[in-house]
């Protein structure tokens, strides 16, 4: 079968798209504990990036686990598929010329390098929300820390499901030091350089 797929050659290139929109696209990747503001802080980075007449858009897990990704579970294999094919949406809209940002738990170390290969590295940024599980529980925004200290959610990463940090992330925001506004500060800092054409 995959003899059979042969990919079409548009004329229309990312670098066009690129300069149509008057900036370079990549994928912000937040990763960090339920409740740890991963989506927070993404939400005002956006926020801001439109202000500057960015084309972006928000990839959230809650979202994308409604609509492409209802089928999967929270086991691990399941877990290594929701992102895989996250890497894959995120890389088709860095193609379209988009600053993407998403914001997914991905416990995995194995995963968060895979969407690395998918969208190559020059397009991709990690964002690591780093916040501590106690703080997280203290949050508990969903209710969800205690549902699974209840035995009511099984996988519940941080309980009984781990969380792989990352050990050289692009940027690290720890969220019991750092309000959202200096969050968004750095991560701005950040990108606007690997924004310009």
């Amino acid at each position: 079968m995959k003899e059979n797929i042969i990919p079409h050659s548009y004329q229309v290139s990312k670098a066009d798209r690129q300069t149509n929109n008057k900036h370079k696209s990549l994928l912000l990747w937040f990763t960090g504990l339920s409740g740890s503001g991963k989506s927070t802080i993404a939400n005002v980075v956006e926020q801001e990036l439109y202000k500057l007449g960015i084309k972006t858009y928000t990839l959230d897990g809650d979202n994308i686990r409604n609509g492409i990704n209802k089928d999967l579970s929270f086991a691990p294999e399941d877990r290594t598929e929701n992102i895989r094919r996250i890497a894959e949406i995120a890389n088709l809209m860095v193609d379209a010329g988009v600053v993407v940002l998403a914001a997914f738990v991905s416990p995995y170390k194995k995963d968060r390098e895979n969407i690395k290969k998918i969208v190559q590295e020059e397009n991709f940024v990690e964002v690591f929300v780093n916040t501590s599980l106690a703080e997280c529980e203290r949050r508990d925004v969903k209710g969800l820390y205690q549902k699974a200290r209840a035995g009511e959610i099984k996988n519940m990463t941080g309980i009984s499901a781990p969380y792989e940090a990352p050990e050289n992330p692009d940027i690290e925001i720890k969220t019991e030091e750092n309000t959202v506004e200096e969050a968004v500060s750095k991560i701005l800092k950040h990108i606007t350089p690997k924004l310009s054409l």
